[in-house]
Order: structure tokens, then sequence, then C-alpha cells
């Protein structure tokens, strides 16, 4: 039997682990640094005092930096790091869940860390930074998240994954469809309206709405909002989503980018629904057609799978669910990869 590993998962400053509502990757590391812990592993979480663990927190500051005002946000980041430094040697492993900025810091001890990017790579500056420091260990959450990066020294890919119990299976739909996500020109809400309302059903859609982001819901979205058929929720948390995507017929998931993995559509599946989504970033390697759902390339594409979707058998989604996108399998996938990167090897 292997001996447990000492593990720091490096988290975020920018918003609380796990967040309160919004926050799509503080929520995979809240869920991985949780799992490993009831796997009996030796974990210390460094992140900001307002995080919520069972594992041993280290934090670098009090609270999470999102809605403070602060003048330059690089000092933070420096104390944060510094602070992983300082403990190093109590570590078999260090995992960083940023977005590169500690690559300097960390380079002399390349082989004992891995990093996980929840972002698309597909920017130059990402080429920039990796070419300048080659030799550190990275995970993708998705194949197609590699591509832009193919020298890279990837030691795996780990899809996401959330507690089993989370969300509860519905074998009854109703007879809406769901929408969840920034209420962004990349998430396209306005598409999964138009969706909707093509194959002749109501949709609700719950999300948060930025700043920078208004000028496309006031022209994409608005113009809808007068229709029955269209219900706005607002944000949700676990609780409310539960309900949300367990009584919907199907979730809409109409991106319009290079998503690294999209964590709704485990959502879903988790409650039983199935995903209608547009084949775009990693859709097509979480949505099983004709199992979990449709990935489509159109809008007439996507009303015909909606109508397909009523079909699906949703203890065959649930079921599906368990075996891919559970926590303890994240957890398990990860393990494997720290054993494998402290025994000198690599994907």
């Amino acid at each position: 039997m292997p001996r447990p590993l000492r593990i720091a998962q490096v988290g975020s400053i920018i918003f609380p682990i796990p967040p309160t509502r919004f926050g799509g990757t503080e929520r995979a590391v809240s869920y991985l640094t949780e799992a490993l812990v009831a796997a009996g592993h030796d974990v210390t979480l460094f992140a900001c005092g307002d995080a919520v663990t069972s594992a041993r927190l280290l934090a670098s500051r009090a609270t999470a930096l999102n809605g403070s005002q602060v003048a330059n946000a690089l000092p933070h980041f420096a104390a944060h790091f510094a602070l992983v430094r300082r403990h190093l040697e109590e570590f078999d492993i260090v995992h960083f869940h940023e977005e590169g900025m500690h690559f300097p810091c960390f380079m002399d001890v390349a082989d004992r860390t891995v990093t996980t990017f929840h972002m698309p790579l597909g920017g130059p500056d990402m080429r920039i930074l990796y070419d300048a420091v080659p030799e550190m260990p990275l995970v993708s959450i998705s194949d197609r998240q590699r591509l832009p990066l193919p020298q890279a020294r990837w030691a795996g890919t780990v899809y996401h994954g959330i507690p089993a119990d989370l969300y509860n299976f519905n074998p009854e739909p109703g007879g809406y469809l769901a929408f969840i996500g920034r209420f962004s020109p990349t998430k396209q809400p306005h598409e999964a309206i138009r969706i909707a309302l093509a194959a002749g059903m109501p949709i609700k859609l719950a999300g948060t709405l930025y700043d920078q982001d208004r000028p496309y819901w006031d022209k994409r979205v608005k113009p809808y909002l007068d229709n029955p058929l269209v219900e706005v929720v607002g944000e949700l948390n676990d609780a409310e989503k539960d309900g949300f995507l367990g009584k919907a017929r199907a979730l809409l998931f109409p991106i319009d980018w290079e998503e690294p993995f999209g964590l709704v559509m485990i959502e879903a599946m988790a409650t039983g629904t199935p995903v209608v989504a547009y084949r775009c970033g990693a859709v097509p390697e979480v949505v099983e057609d004709g199992i979990t759902g449709f990935a489509v390339t159109s809008l007439e594409a996507a009303v015909d799978a909606v109508g397909r979707a009523a079909d699906l058998d949703r203890a065959a989604v649930r079921r599906r669910f368990e075996e891919r996108f559970t926590d303890t399998r994240m957890a398990a996938d990860y393990v494997a990869i720290y054993r494998r990167l402290l025994a000198g090897g690599r994907d």
C-alpha cells in the first residue's frame, strides 16, 4: 500500500475557496482538496483566510481580492508564493492552480510541482511564458486544452469532478430548458433563448451579469425578456441549482469559445439532465452523443437535439456522471500523476 502523500494545493487569492456563488476554478480546487483529504492524504491548502476546508489552511491574506480596492495585485501574489516557498520542504508535491505567475519562483523545484491551468491556452502570451520556463509539468483539464501548447511538459489530462452527493438525481423533469453561466458573448445566453423559442419551450436563465458584458446583454438578450417563455432567475447557489437543473428537460450550453472543460455540464448530468451544447472546446470530450446529451454545430441541430433529449435515459445520464465525473475519480487521477512525477515519469 503506497504511503499517503504530503500535498500542497495552491489556490487563488482572487475568489474565495470554495466560492460563495460564481467561480468554477475555485470550485474545482475545493472539490479536489476535500477529496484528497478524504482519501487519507496530508493536504495543505494555500489560499486566503476566508477559505473553508478540512485541509490545513495557510493564508497569505485575510480575504480574497474579489471586490477589494488594491492598487496593485502583484505584491499580493508575490506574498502568496513566498508563503509557499517558506513551507516547501513540508510537501512531496505542490499543485498550483494559477496562470503561470509562479513559474519563475519554482522552476528550481519543477519536478516537485504540477500546474493545472483552468483557462484556454491559445493566446501568444502563454507561449511566451512556457517557452521561458519549459520545465514546469502541466495537467490539462481536457485534451482539447492542450492543443495550443503541444511542446509543453504535459503530465496528464484530468477531467473535473464534483461530489457524487452534491446534486440529487431527478427522474422526472419539468417542461423548461435551463441555462447557467455568465451572461457574456462567449456563453451566448441569447443563443440559448433562440434555441428554446425555436423549440417552442420555456427557458430559465441563471447567471451573473458583469459590467463589461452589459452592452452585449442590452443588445442581444434584453430584446427577448418581454417574451413570456423567457425567465431570468439570477445567480444560484448549489442548493438552488440542484432543483433548477434537476427539473429541466435539458441544459443548453451554446458556447462560442474554446471552453477548457465546462463544469456546469457535469452538474446537470449529476441530476440526470442531459446537455445540448455547441461543439466547441472540450464539449465533445464531456458530452457523449446519444447518452448524456448532444454536441451540435447549429441552431437547427440544437432544436432537433432538444426534442431527442426527452427520449434519453436520465438514469443512464446519472450513471455516466458517476463513472466519469466524481471528485473521488478526479483525486485518484491526480494522485496517480503526482506519484508518476515523483518517480521521474511523465505522460
